[in-house]
Order: structure tokens, then sequence, then C-alpha cells
């Protein structure tokens, strides 16, 4: 009795597990797909850059000396030109008026020389050595003229003056940094771009940038480029000039620059998930005539949720988006959902 009911428990328990195993491979997973379809797509890249004065000079002094003057108005305009600090000349000029007094009595000399040589009254030799000594004191006069000149130090260019560091009295050397001047009528843009983007950036290139702490969007064209990529970071240094204006703009500011590199009308962009990453390349599972098909593809510009394929899929192709691990070569596909 027993053995007859152990016999009609494991037939029935083996006929479960058959009729469950058949109904497992009834089941078949739905996967969702894909349409490839061409489509716009802007390349574009966005890097960091900082603003610089078109001119910014460190005004430091030519020689040692004694500040006895000091014109730098702290964020004030100057013309071109004008004094900025003096330092002590005193011993200069009285250099310069002796000079001056032996020019005097020399050109007197030279002009009655010359008088005498037209009437044979000196030798030509004679003339020509006071003309040549009339010349060495108009040398040295010029000469402790630059030396004046090395004293003052005066506004290289129409700017603002910085913060000034010196002060009537003080003792400053060749290397003592007085106050900056920069322009504010104009101020350029520096950025770098990786040297894969080189050959694209060209002169009159428009740039779209904006400050770190604004949304405000400011142009700029670029009017140069290095002629060599830097070895440490591979990248390609450009210089734009802005073509906004704004009290915003501040020489040393940080700012984000956006590029347009070009467009592509028949881009094929497809979802990043759909890409199953190998050791050596990319692929796609594509749907052939119902089944799943491997292909291998190259890749471009990726965007926030889709990537751009260059080679490996056509127009009109239908790939799948989930369900990549269980699928295999040749399997056969159904669909929960087909995007476009």
């Amino acid at each position: 009795m027993l053995l007859a009911v152990f016999f009609i428990k494991v037939g029935f328990t083996k006929s479960d597990e058959k009729e469950h195993g058949d109904s497992k491979k009834k089941v078949q997973k739905k996967v969702d797909a894909f349409v490839v379809t061409p489509s716009l797509l802007t390349s574009d890249i966005t890097v960091t850059g900082s603003l610089v004065a078109f001119d910014e000079v460190e005004l430091m002094n030519e020689v040692a000396g004694r500040v006895v003057g000091v014109n730098l108005p702290e964020g004030k305009s100057v013309a071109k030109g004008t004094l900025l600090v003096k330092l002590f000349d005193d011993d200069l000029q009285a250099a310069l008026k002796k000079l001056e007094a032996q020019r005097a009595i020399q050109q007197r000399i030279v002009n009655r020389q010359k008088q005498l040589l037209q009437v044979k009254g000196i030798s030509e030799n004679d003339y020509e050595q006071s003309t040549l000594q009339l010349n060495i004191i108009n040398a040295d006069i010029a000469q402790q003229r630059a030396l004046i000149r090395k004293t003052e130090i005066r506004a290289p260019f129409n700017g603002t003056i910085g913060l000034r560091n010196v002060s009537v009295g003080a003792v400053v050397s060749s290397s003592t940094m007085l106050a900056t001047i920069r322009t504010n009528d104009k101020i350029k843009l520096d950025f770098y771009v990786p040297e894969k983007y080189g050959s694209v950036i060209t002169v009159g290139m428009p740039v779209n940038f904006t400050m770190y702490d604004n949304n405000t969007s400011f142009t700029a064209k670029v009017i140069a480029t290095e002629h060599g990529i830097e070895n440490s970071t591979r990248n390609l240094k450009v210089r734009a000039m802005v073509s906004s204006s704004s009290k915003e703009l501040i020489p040393g500011a940080f700012t984000n620059v956006n590029l347009k590199l070009g467009e592509n009308k028949n881009a094929l962009m497809i979802p990043t998930e759909a890409i199953i990453p190998d050791e050596d390349n990319k692929q796609l599972i594509v749907a052939n005539h119902g089944k799943a098909h491997f292909v291998d593809i190259k890749t471009g510009i990726r965007q926030s949720s889709k990537i751009e394929v260059i080679e490996g899929i056509a127009s009109g192709d239908t790939i799948i988006t989930t369900g990549l691990l269980f699928l295999k070569e040749g399997a056969k596909l159904s669909y929960s959902s087909i995007n476009k």
C-alpha cells in the first residue's frame, strides 16, 4: 500500500516538473527597441577660460632710487605719457646743466673757427677737431637725458591704475612693483581646447561664455591660437576678443566657454544604454528578420542620454535597448515597445 502511494506521488511530481519546464520554454522575454532615424546634431564643447586685460603692465622703474613724487590715482584712469612716479635726480640734473654749459661754449668756438676757416685763418683739421668735440658733448647730453628719463615712470598707454605699493620717500630697486595699469575698454578671453579640436578652431570663430556665478551669456571672437600643442596637457591655447561690455567682465575672472564646432543634419543618435561595451570595441544588438544580430560600431559625440554612431548601423535599423544580457546571436525577438 505504501509502495503504491510512493509511485503515485513520484508520478505526479515528474509530471508537474515537465509541465512547468514546458511553460518556461514557451515564455519568451520581451525587449524594448529603438528605430534609428537621422537627426540634427550640434557638435559643441564646454571648457574653462579666464578673462585677460587687452594691455596690462606691472609698473617698475629701471633704476634704483628714492621716490620724490607719486601720482598713482588708484582706480582712476590716466592718459598715455602721464608722469606717475618720480625718483630723485638732482645729481643727474646738475650734470646735465654742466654739459649744456660746455656745449654753449663749444658752439661759440665752432662758430668762430668756421669764420676763420673761410678766410684761411685756421686749418681745416683744427675746425674738424672743434666740431668733433661739440658732437661728443651733444652725445653726452643725450645720454644724461636718457638717465634722467629712467627716473620717471610714465603711463605706457591709456588705462586704469590699480593699487599702488609705494609712497614718497621710499627707496626702491629696479625689481620693485610700484603699481599696475590695465586697459578696461578691451578684454581678451584665453582658454584651452583638446588637441583633437585644434584643426576646427579658426580665426573669427564665434565664442559664447558665461561667468562662474552668472548665467548671462557674453560673446567673443577668436583672434589667434598658439602655433603648437602644449606637451604637458596636450591642449591648444586659444585667444578671443570679447565683443560684449559689462562691469561683470573683470580681468582674471574664470569663465565657462562654449564652442560650437559644427552641425550634422544626418547624425544617427541612439540611447546610450543600447551599447554593449567590449574589451576591444563596442557592440549593438540589431534586429535582423526578427532575430538578434550583434554588430560592431564606432561612436562619436556623446550627449546626456544619447550617443552618435558613425559606423556599423544605418538609418532605419532597429536596435535593442533592454534585455541585452540574456540575448544571444540568432535569438528570436519579441517586443514590448518600439521607440523612434
